[in-house]
This record gives C-alpha cells, sequence and structure tokens, in this order.
C-alpha cells in the first residue's frame, strides 16, 4: 500500500499548473502558483503539529499496566517521528520559499537546468533535476553496499 504524504494532499487542492504556448519558464504566475502550494502546504503541517502537542498533553495518562503503558509509549514515539519528518518538511518548505524569493526556484542545484513544472508538482520541494536526483539515488545505494 502507498505512502500518503501531507503533499499528497495538495494535489486535490491545487490544480496542476498548465503553461500557455511560449510561456517563459518560472514567470510571475508560475512562482505564485508555486508559493502558494508550498505556504499551503507549511500551514497544514504546522496545524498537524499544534495539534498532536495539544493531544499528547491532553492524553498523558499514567497507566498501571505495563502493557498499557508500553503500548502508549510506542503510540507517542511514532507520532514524534512523524512530527520529525514534517519539522524537517517545513524547513525544506522555508528554503523553498527562500529560493522563490532569490529568484533561485525551479532550477536544479547541482546542474542549473530547469527542474521542470511536472515534477515541481509533484514535489514542489524538488531542488534536483530528475537526472541529478538519480545519480544521488545511485551513489546513495552504493554507499550503502
Amino acid at each position: 500500500m502507498a505512502k500518503t504524504t501531507s503533499e499528497d494532499f495538495l494535489h486535490k487542492q491545487f490544480p496542476p499548473y498548465v503553461p500557455k504556448k511560449g510561456e517563459e519558464y518560472m514567470n510571475p504566475k508560475q512562482l505564485a502558483h508555486f508559493r502558494q502550494i508550498l505556504e499551503t502546504l507549511k500551514q497544514e503541517l504546522a496545524g498537524d503539529i499544534e495539534r498532536t502537542v495539544h493531544t499528547m498533553q491532553d492524553e498523558a495518562t499514567v497507566f498501571a499496566d505495563p502493557n498499557d503503558r508500553a503500548s502508549q509509549e510506542s503510540d507517542i514515539a511514532l507520532e514524534l517521528r512523524n512530527r520529525d519528518r514534517e519539522r524537517k518538511l517545513i524547513k525544506k518548505i522555508d528554503e523553498s520559499i527562500a529560493l522563490i524569493e532569490n529568484g533561485e526556484y525551479g532550477y536544479c542545484e547541482s546542474c542549473g537546468v530547469e527542474i521542470g513544472l511536472k515534477r515541481l508538482e509533484a514535489r514542489p520541494t524538488a531542488t534536483l533535476c530528475i537526472d541529478c536526483k538519480e545519480l544521488e539515488e545511485r551513489r546513495e545505494k552504493q554507499m550503502a553496499k
């Protein structure tokens, strides 16, 4: 079963950007589109983190039964790992917004080519073109062996 991420949720909220023929890459309309996606995703994640904090405070129960206590600790650990992933994603979102402000969004940080609208729609925080990303993943795979 495929894992659903917060970024997957955006595809239901924002229709993909469809460029007009001859439209310049990363023009102000495209940048505004991606900024809106990134800011919405950031708000969603911040809301999730806030809800988790309140839920954990509300559900802080001391169980006498060791099995119940272990189950609760396991649930809390899982929730904290998820929130840590979301915190890291918020950091990447902030970096992507900074790239928009600097006029560098949408270009590969490794080779400088256009990342492409379809790739950015799928992963708005992408910083590498597909070729550089595949190369990075192959290197990581080789290092893991």
